[in-house]
């Protein structure tokens, strides 16, 4: 079982961490306050009895992290490292190479987004080590850069003022650092949302565009603005990824522009797709919180305009191309990590999910059932709460709901209040009354269906399917709890069997708590323990 090291007083602030591992690579990542020269040690052997290698780099500048890439190693291997700077303070940390393709060798991974800087040390992620995952993904929204938040008191605009917000929440509070803990344990993968440059932006719309003027009021895209550019260099800088962009892609959107987008394979038993569904999507279409039927009808329309893009046109060939591949590579699960989620959720708010794009949504669930691509399942964040429901697409606002073979799992937040079942119901058109029989209800599980069935009533009358897996023509059973989880703070676990190449999925939470709550009651929140909230497994097919 990972250890987890105290780094309150360290010279590492941040701990250690891995990530963009494949069969035979992987990027070792620290940040030092100390100047001078990093070294990065590797071993097989735990104790470091034998050393396989070593890295270095130097540390001119302490609030920048030093990364280096390891080549040249050995598939499904779990690989122990080693850091040391130039004060001698030392921490350490593991990483497994993923499987060969075609072998089946059982995979487990997790999953969550979304967590504001004042309601760190985060418990609940506190379990993540003991899983002995294969790798952990950073879904999105890593830092609220956009906010005030405790160590910048108002949104980020520089470079230096970026960094501030991502060290914030990878640095120890009340003498934790789970994220640390974390980091340590696993590899990560990472991906951007909105929060991490501005709340709701649209990279490849012009900045005159956007609600506020901190991208300034001239037609450049917002993707070539200096605000962009920052954010997007200390994101890279505080994740343990490689650096990629794309090359000429004959879009100006993309075209040399820093690329997250990742397709990795782990065996026969999954391919893993990282999506990037900000940097270059136009913008979102009007959409007021309590639209007229007329203005609902509107949008529908124009979310089908043909050109519209969520994902700009080089990535969504990207993953067309390689979902392609996966499946003539007879990999069993796909797994699309979409920052915001493709499944319908209704009117609220859609302008800035998938279904605001609905002609590219189409276009890729079509792709998909044309293209027989099996065993998709796509895992989103953003929303805050976890709540499951299979994929249909529509040919035209007022066509027939076509079932694709995929559901879509939205994952809860890490920490950010509140989570998305009170905030539904404070949003709603409910009464005064109805809202105090759902305060009044004594169970999260009791909330929990509650709030399914305020979504369910703005999903059939537009011939959406209800929440959950529920005959759905996807072999699911659920095991515990419900197929939304909307009143808590975790994590969502997904583990392929080696042998079965069944799928399980498991939602680890705690309950939520405000920075007053965490205030106030320190210990008994920072003590809490994640519990599995909600079970099911799915059958692969053939």
């Amino acid at each position: 079982m990972f250890t987890s090291i105290d780094l309150s007083l360290s010279t590492l602030p941040n701990g250690v961490a891995s990530g963009d591992t494949t069969q035979t690579s992987t990027v070792l990542w620290t940040r030092s306050t100390a100047k001078g020269t990093v070294f990065f040690e590797y071993s097989i052997q735990p104790n470091f009895c034998t050393i396989l290698g070593t890295a270095s780099g130097l540390v001119t500048d302490s609030n920048q992290p030093i990364k280096v890439e390891l080549t040249n190693l050995k598939p499904r291997t779990t690989y122990y490292y080693r850091v040391t700077d130039a004060a001698g303070t030392c921490a350490g940390g593991q990483f497994r190479t993923a499987a060969e393709l075609g072998t089946p060798a059982g995979l487990r991974f997790g999953v969550a987004g979304d967590w504001h800087g004042d309601l760190a040390p985060y418990p609940a992620i506190a379990n993540v080590p003991e899983r002995q995952l294969e790798f952990f993904v950073a879904h999105g929204d890593t830092a609220y850069a956009d906010l005030k938040t405790p160590d910048l008191d108002r949104p980020a605009s520089t470079l230096d003022e970026f960094r501030i917000k991502f060290n914030e929440v990878y640095s120890a509070r009340l003498g934790l650092n789970t994220w640390a803990d974390l980091r340590a344990s696993t590899s990560i993968l990472a991906t951007i949302d909105d929060h991490e440059v501005d709340d709701n932006f649209a990279g490849g719309a012009p900045a005159s565009s956007h609600r506020n003027v901190r991208f300034g009021t001239g037609g450049e895209l917002i993707n070539n603005t200096e605000l962009f550019k920052n954010a997007l260099q200390a994101f890279q800088e505080y994740h343990p990824l490689r650096d990629e962009f794309y090359g000429e892609t004959g879009e100006e959107r993309t075209t040399n522009k820093r690329k997250l987008y990742r397709y990795n394979t782990y065996g026969s038993d999954a391919a893993v797709f990282i999506l990037d569904t900000r940097s270059f999507r136009d913008a979102n279409l009007p959409l007021s919180f309590n639209p007229t039927k007329e203005q609902e009808k509107e949008f529908l329309t124009r979310s089908f305009e043909p050109n519209r893009t969520f994902l700009g046109q080089q990535q969504l060939t990207d993953l067309q191309r390689d979902l392609l591949d996966a499946q003539n590579n007879c990999i069993t699960w796909k797994f699309i990590l979409i920052p915001e989620p493709i499944q319908n959720l209704g009117i609220p708010v859609a302008n800035d999910r998938y279904e605001g794009f609905a002609a590219e949504r189409t276009q890729l669930l079509r792709f998909i059932k044309e293209n027989c691509i099996k065993n998709v399942v796509f895992i989103s964040a953003d929303f805050h709460g976890t709540a499951v429901n299979n994929l249909t697409y529509q040919e035209s606002p007022d066509g027939v709901q076509i079932p694709v073979d995929a559901f879509d799992i939205m994952t809860s937040p890490v920490a950010f209040y509140e989570p998305f079942g009170p905030t539904s119901v404070r949003f709603s058109s409910l009464t005064s009354e109805e809202k105090a029989a759902y305060e009044a209800l004594p169970t999260i599980h009791e909330k929990d269906e509650f709030v399914k069935n305020l979504v369910d009533a703005r999903l059939i009358p537009f011939g959406y399917n209800p929440l959950g897996l529920e005959g759905s023509g996807i072999d699911a059973t659920l095991l515990k709890g419900s197929y939304v989880a909307a009143h808590v703070y975790g994590w969502t676990e997904f583990e392929v069997d080696a042998s079965t190449q069944q799928l399980r999925v498991i939602t680890y939470g705690i309950e939520p708590y405000s920075l007053e709550q965490l205030t106030a009651n320190l210990s008994t929140i920072i003590s809490q323990t994640p519990i599995i909230i909600s079970e099911f497994i799915v059958n692969s097919k053939n």
